[in-house]
């Protein structure tokens, strides 16, 4: 009975424990993954961020039109885009930039990002896990793995999604199991885009299955609590295994507490803000939800990620760049870097924005760029990096770093350096097999303040 029970619950995912409707809160019952555990940082690393918002460019954009154009190049390489100046010396990106061009004196470009998985989805686990996807072991998520690793706030969840990438095929718990998932906001857009390319501001965020349904009270939620330790004492009593009860308790104590705490709601109440902010992160869903982001990660979420959709663009890449792309995405991550440097968070935080893949140097047939892996370039802000700062270059049509290559592994060793984890200490997958963080990931040290 009890390997059965176990059986059953493996595929719960995180984000359904709380639903409270039929079945109650049985979803609760996950064996073995629940315990939640604080982890021994990097002997002498100091944490100099404590949250991460990743803003995703699911399609692979076009960083050669972005943060990395190349002028000089011959016309079908160049593209239609002019460099502008920036408010950091000498750094210039895309005319279609120019809200982010005032705020670069606060970020850092990566123009050396490489690898060598020109494919969405194997392509997105590299960059969102640090780890080159392999058959043989799923790797976890950066959000997962900070779940895992670092004291979680009271009352809020610690890793907090806005869209499922891949459909929910990356971005996930991988090896550390279902209990590391991440916690999935309803009511947000960020997709491709309605009419005009934008989609209506979300008019009720909320964290999937930790919201009560209309007309459920604490006091029946107190009840149905109770009725679930009883059940608990009887799996007990068929399951003497400590890991799984003290699992079950553990997770179920921190989820109860998220319920019945209003930080979350809190931070979901947009209203709370002056409408001249919310109108400069942009009204649609994305720009509201990467306002909620930045409010979630003021309550205490660790790893907050937003997705944009659109970039995967083969044809007519310089009018969706130029009339959709780009200036949603402009306005959107400069008044976030801009709003956390006022409230003073940005050295706390770090804001990663990036693809899994640029899109080819060369232009095709049907005035598009097609997928490429080979160079590419990322822009990280806050949380210890260097401020008005571009690390590595490439050739000069684009087609591979020539200078100080990065690769994905190195910026994801770079970021839990920042949070203070030792990118290289071991974590045991449910097999009992010792996994380094990022095996091959580097600190790079001249990206750090």
């Amino acid at each position: 009975m009890a390997a059965r029970f176990q059986t059953d619950c493996e595929g719960v995912h995180r984000r359904d424990f709380l639903k409270i409707g039929a079945t109650g809160l049985m979803g609760l019952s996950l064996p073995q993954l629940l315990k939640m555990e604080q982890t021994a940082r990097a002997a002498g690393t100091t944490a100099k961020a404590k949250s991460v918002i990743m803003v995703w460019l699911a399609g692979g954009p076009a960083t050669i039109d972005m943060w990395d154009l190349k002028p000089e190049a011959p016309e079908g390489i160049r593209g239609e885009f002019k460099p502008i100046n920036t408010k950091a010396d000498g750094i210039q990106i895309s005319e279609h930039l120019p809200k982010m061009a005032s705020v670069m004196d606060r970020a850092t470009i990566v123009r050396s990002l490489h690898h060598t998985i020109p494919s969405h989805l194997p392509g997105t686990i590299f960059m969102t896990t640090g780890n080159k996807p392999t058959p043989a072991l799923q790797y976890p998520s950066l959000g997962s793995l900070a779940m895992k690793l670092l004291p979680a706030a009271a009352g809020v969840p610690p890793y907090v999604t806005f869209n499922e990438l891949r459909n929910g095929t990356a971005g996930g718990a991988g090896y550390l199991g279902t209990a590391y998932n991440p916690f999935i906001v309803e009511g947000a857009a960020g997709g491709k885009g309605g009419k005009d390319g934008k989609e209506a501001a979300p008019a009720n965020l909320r964290v999937r299955g930790i919201t009560l349904p209309n007309g459920f009270t604490l006091d029946e939620l107190d009840n149905r609590d109770k009725l679930l330790q009883g059940f608990d004492m009887r799996f007990q009593a068929l399951d003497q295994s400590a890991d799984l009860t003290e699992g079950l308790d553990s997770f179920h104590k921190q989820a109860l507490e998220i319920l019945r705490s209003d930080k979350t709601r809190k931070a979901f109440d947009l209203g709370q803000e002056p409408t001249g902010l919310r109108e400069r992160y942009g009204k649609d869903g994305f720009g509201q939800g990467v306002l909620a982001a930045r409010r979630l990660v003021e309550a205490g979420v660790r790893v907050a990620s937003i997705s944009l959709g659109g970039w995967d663009t083969h044809q007519k890449t310089f009018e969706a760049h130029s009339k959709r792309l780009l200036p949603q995405l402009d306005q959107t991550l400069s008044a976030l870097i801009e709003d956390l440097s006022n409230r003073g968070m940005l050295d706390s935080t770090i804001v990663y924005c990036a693809g899994e893949f640029g899109r080819t140097p060369k232009i095709n047939k049907n005035v598009g760029r097609d997928h490429w892996a080979r160079s590419m370039a990322v822009v990280l802000a806050g949380g210890g990096f260097k401020k008005g700062y571009v690390h590595g270059t490439t050739d000069a049509q684009g087609m591979a770093p020539a200078l100080e290559p990065v690769t994905p592994d190195d910026v994801a060793s770079t970021i839990f350096h920042t949070l203070g984890l030792d990118p290289h200490q071991e974590m045991q997958t449910p097999t009992g097999r010792p996994v380094q963080l990022f095996r091959e990931g580097r600190v790079i040290e001249k990206l750090l303040s």
